[in-house]
């Protein structure tokens, strides 16, 4: 069992006792308190929380107990029911709300759940804000009213095809070009939300034919949820086999996209956001962010049309920020996680599908040989489980002091610069493990750079 607090929400296991999984005491005491800090924020009457979840088993529970608690403060909600991350966060600011709650662990197996908090914007807390809306959690400093001025409850499921319109109005999303290239396009949506809404996005984009691969959303994981490649062994068999042109490969609450070639290959999760960064920066010149474990190529291709890219710390409430500074017109994550602000602050896995088909159709080229466009670099990514018997700290100075005289950031764990590429040691925001990435130009040479941190991990 497991219960996890930080800067990505509230995270756990369903089940257990409370304090040591996600258990019901905890799902009501972590929704006051979110409920409570939003009261403190905004100090006034008719306050308003939008909630959406994803397709998992424990989701409706979950939903329902939020939705109670929150009424139960005299806070009013707009329930969207199932419905995708970037779609609950445009709904916050859509409808002029004070916050919303997505109930999903995103790439965590299907026993976990989870409570991701939004701002007024749409966007993840901060981390002083997490901090606040854990310490009002802590203290249990909740007042719930009377039972005459309870909040109000309206259900709202329109908030798809509203996400949907937006996507379609944008400049760069070619509808014509899509609609004349004739795809074929397989997608893999992990029986979750995606299966909702892919086909109906795919549909008006107007792509011609659409094969569905686990898309009943019932919250029978087919697969680990995680958009890996040793997880999507099926969706590349399964794009061969119906000779699509492209595959799409969602998490469960759909903020990050994994592309398969038409040939089956991996387009790579790293290369999403640097494909779909190209399209934009070919469009409109402008500056680029992506965390410090993504992949050097963002860079190269961002420095290729004269522009600037900038780096930030993993979590996507840091990338957003560092956008924000650096007035970026495009960024994200190198796990898939596009973020495209003229859309909204937030990693969309559809505006993703939208902004690649678009350029997949203008370049009148195969999937493969785009992906051929870009830089050759390669990440190995591996994770260690958390000793809690030896300091972060002690393990950063080790690694640190065998590669003296590189080039370190310690804004988020540790991040060395090595020849060809990096290497990055941090504890994860969503598991209880240390993750060890390292880039190069071959995998062997990642790999090879990876296992040596990992050597000095385990001896320190």
């Amino acid at each position: 069992m497991a219960l996890i607090k930080s800067i990505s929400g509230i995270r756990g296991t369903i089940g257990g006792k409370p304090g040591e999984s996600l258990s019901p005491v905890d799902i009501v005491k972590f929704a006051a308190a979110f409920g409570t800090w939003v009261q403190l924020r905004h100090k006034k009457d008719g306050l308003k929380v939008i909630v959406g979840r994803d397709a998992r088993k424990s989701g409706n529970m979950v939903n329902s107990l939020v939705i109670t608690t929150l009424r139960s403060l005299g806070i009013n909600v707009v329930d969207l029911g199932m419905a995708t991350t970037p779609t609950v966060e445009l709904a916050v600011t859509g409808t002029g709300a004070d916050g919303g709650i997505i109930i999903t662990a995103s790439h965590n197996p299907a026993e976990w759940n989870a409570l991701k908090l939004l701002n007024e914007n749409g966007e993840f807390l901060s981390a002083l804000e997490g901090m606040k809306v854990l310490e009002i959690a802590d203290s249990e400093d909740f007042n719930f009213i009377t039972n005459n001025l309870t909040g109000w409850l309206e259900p709202d499921e329109t908030w798809g095809k509203k996400h949907i319109d937006l996507i379609l109005a944008l400049k760069l999303v070619d509808i014509k070009a899509i609609k004349n290239a004739g795809f074929t396009v397989a997608i893999d949506c992990v029986n979750s939300v995606g299966g909702i809404i892919l086909p109906l996005l795919l549909s008006s984009l107007g792509v011609k034919e659409v094969i569905e691969l686990n898309t009943t959303p019932d919250g029978n994981f087919a697969h680990n949820p995680e958009p890996l490649p040793e997880n999507l062994k099926g969706i590349s068999e399964f794009v061969i086999k119906g000779k699509a042109d492209v595959g799409f490969v969602v998490d469960p609450d759909v903020d990050r996209l994994a592309i398969i070639c038409e040939d089956g290959t991996m387009f790579g999760e790293e290369y999403t956001l640097v494909s779909v960064a190209d399209y934009v920066l070919k469009n409109t010149r402008g500056n680029t962010v992506s965390n410090l474990s993504s992949t050097k190529a963002l860079r190269d291709i961002t420095s290729g049309y004269g522009c600037k890219h900038y780096s930030a710390s993993v979590g996507e409430v840091n990338v957003v920020e560092e956008m924000k500074k650096r007035d970026a017109i495009i960024g994200g994550e190198g796990n898939g996680g596009v973020i495209y602000p003229e859309l909204h602050y937030g990693r969309d896995a559809l505006v993703g599908i939208a902004l690649f088909l678009s350029n997949l159709a203008k370049c009148k080229i195969k999937c493969s040989a785009l992906r051929k466009f870009y830089p050759q670099y390669v990440i190995a990514k591996k994770k260690l489980a958390l000793d809690p018997t030896v300091e972060f700290s002690q393990i950063t100075k080790a690694v640190k002091d065998h590669f003296k005289g590189h080039l370190t950031d310690e804004r988020d764990g540790l991040w060395i610069e090595h020849k060809n590429g990096w290497v990055q040691i941090r504890k994860s925001n969503t598991e209880p493990i240390m993750r060890i990435y390292a880039e190069g130009r071959t995998f062997r040479d990642a790999d090879d750079l990876a296992d040596t941190v990992i050597g000095i991990v385990k001896r320190s």
